[in-house]
């Protein structure tokens, strides 16, 4: 064993060796379990974030049970901790939306405290909601002790007349109930049928893009971040992924070893790929912020020209996270990377090799029977689909994406909403038309506070048949289920006085992909005549998480995070 290592050991059999002072520590601990012989063992955490406020969540205290399981039997004491979630798709559309990135801090907060406070030599962190995987990588990012992270595994689609049914398909079908092209029963049917268990959401949505990712970047073992929640295959993945941990205990290899630079651009590949959501882009700088790894928002582009976008998923393509899996899963998307020069393959995985070294045995090309992962000369987009845009509307950038969208240009009157609720009423009320720039402001990290997801509006807009017809741009998010001519993360937020809060009804607004171009056509005398008679408006929370969040966020072009 490494002396780092032992000095892990060292930092908990002082609990047994320095007398008896430490008499009140051994006690605390032996009420909850340990013995003479466990206080030299490893204290490992574990991050259980079972809850039954999601079926995201709600299957990981068996992984959690299994994880604790193989610890002990490895010769390791687990320790297991709550941590919380907040389920977006459950939130979508209402209030409790602004809460959704702001418990992506709480979980990151409340995992580095314990972890911390109580002096852990390891952690793993299970999740399944949005939020759990980037908070729990920013945890672990900020300590210094090893780290694994398991993902609880994806929802199995549901099905009605045929087709493959994700919680997108009921958004979808609100649009469409309210264009009438679907009557009341079909839309309860669809409602019935979309989430038929436990799991995250199926499509490409931020979940699957994030555990994606995570994989990617190392620090969950290769085919982890597909599996479905309810397959036998998640529980054995989970036991690999605790007994991972002990090697990593033994060589002292922390998160920070494994998520540097080099990696980051792998998980930034690999999103572009699969054509992931765009929150991937605050999730990833707010992971590099927490390293001191310099990655600014302008660094997608590069990476986003060479690499093709070659996995067809929902919500732009035909299919789930599962039959991703089937077709190879992220190794087989990550050889094909590797193979043409677009990943790097020296880098440190959890499993104690390389990416090279993991992929040594997988496929050059998945099986041409199936559809999944395509060729790369044969991409759904020769580039990425996250493209970076900036402009006088955006001069900290704004995040567009593309996969799917045949427009790729639009030049439109403005239709100004000060929320996400005032225009899904103008859109329920079909005065949106074709032609139209949508702007949603002072739904930024300040401004909602809390930087909502805009699915709602979009699927709406979609279900009506305007998702290639209508732009809509906001200095909120997107959740991972949307497509369409889509901009978000618009920065300088309204609320610190952003172009996007001076901006009037008719104003002409200009989203232009190819160009990179976010712009309204304003003189730069007529938007500082419009600044000078702006007034920031007061911070809807004057108390709590939210005013505290207020307070505290940066930019989305930051990453959105509150340490600094």
């Amino acid at each position: 064993m490494s002396e780092k290592a032992q000095g892990h050991l060292n930092r908990k059999s002082r609990v047994v060796t320095e007398g008896d002072r430490r008499a009140p520590n051994r006690a605390m601990l032996r009420a909850v379990g340990f013995k003479d012989e466990d206080f030299t063992k490893p204290i490992i955490g574990i991050a259980n974030g079972q809850s039954d406020v999601t079926p995201c969540n709600a299957g990981l205290g068996k992984l959690a049970d299994v994880a604790a399981s193989e610890i002990r039997e490895k010769g390791g004491m687990p320790q297991m901790f709550g941590t919380i979630t907040v389920s977006d798709g459950i939130s979508m559309g209402t209030q409790g939306m602004k809460c959704s990135l702001v418990s992506r801090e709480v979980i990151a907060d409340s995992i580095e405290t314990v972890c911390r406070g109580a002096n852990l030599d390891a952690v793993l962190c299970i999740g399944g909601c949005d939020k759990n995987m980037p908070g729990a990588v920013m945890a672990m990012a900020r300590l210094d002790i090893p780290g694994i992270f398991v993902y609880g595994g994806t929802i199995k689609p549901g099905h009605l007349h045929g087709k493959d049914l994700t919680v997108v398909s009921a958004f979808e079908a609100v649009g469409q109930f309210s264009a009438g092209t679907i009557d009341q029963g079909e839309l309860t049917d669809i409602e019935k049928n979309a989430c038929p268990g436990f799991g995250s959401c199926g499509g490409m949505y931020t979940a699957n893009t994030m555990s994606s990712a995570i994989e990617a970047m190392g620090l969950s073992l290769p085919y982890s971040s597909t599996m479905a929640n309810e397959d036998k295959e998640k529980e054995t993945s989970t036991s690999e992924s605790a007994a991972a941990l002990l090697p990593l205990l033994e060589k002292n290899i922390v998160p920070r070893d494994i998520i540097t630079r080099k990696a980051l651009e792998n998980a930034i590949a690999v999103v572009m790929a699969i054509g992931g959501s765009t929150n991937a882009v605050l999730h990833l700088l707010a992971i590099a912020h927490c390293l001191d790894v310099d990655l600014k928002i302008e660094d997608f582009e590069p990476i986003r020209e060479k690499v093709p976008h070659f996995c067809d998923l929902k919500p732009s393509g035909q299919y789930v996270a599962i039959d991703l899996h089937q077709a190879g899963g992220i190794p087989q998307v990550m050889k094909m990377l590797l193979n043409a020069g677009l990943i790097y393959g020296d880098c440190m995985t959890v499993t104690g090799k390389t990416v090279a070294e993991n992929l040594k045995n997988v496929p050059d090309m998945p099986d041409s029977r199936q559809d999944v992962i395509l060729p790369l000369d044969k991409p759904k987009s020769v580039q990425g689909h996250l493209v970076i845009l900036k402009g006088n509307l955006s001069p900290e950038g704004s995040v567009a994406k593309i996969s799917g969208v045949k427009t790729r240009r639009i030049e439109g009157p403005a239709r100004v909403f000060d929320s996400e609720e005032e225009c899904l009423d103008a859109i329920m009320a079909r005065k949106i038309k074709a032609g139209d720039v949508v702007v949603i402001r002072y739904e930024g990290p300040k401004g909602g506070p809390g930087m909502r997801e805009m699915l709602a509006p979009t699927s709406a807009l979609v279900g009506e048949g305007l998702g290639d017809k209508v732009a809509l741009i906001t200095d909120g998010r997107f959740s991972g289920g949307t497509y369409g001519v889509v901009v978000g993360h618009v920065a300088p937020e309204a609320q610190v006085g952003g172009v996007i809060a001076l901006v009037e009804e008719g104003d002409t607004i200009v989203v232009d992909i190819d160009q990179h171009l976010l712009e309204a056509k304003l003189s730069d005398e007529e938007i500082e005549k419009r600044k000078q008679k702006w007034t920031a408006p007061a911070i809807k929370f004057k108390a709590g998480v939210l005013a505290k969040y207020a307070k505290l966020v940066s930019s989305a072009s930051k990453g959105a995070v509150t340490d600094g």
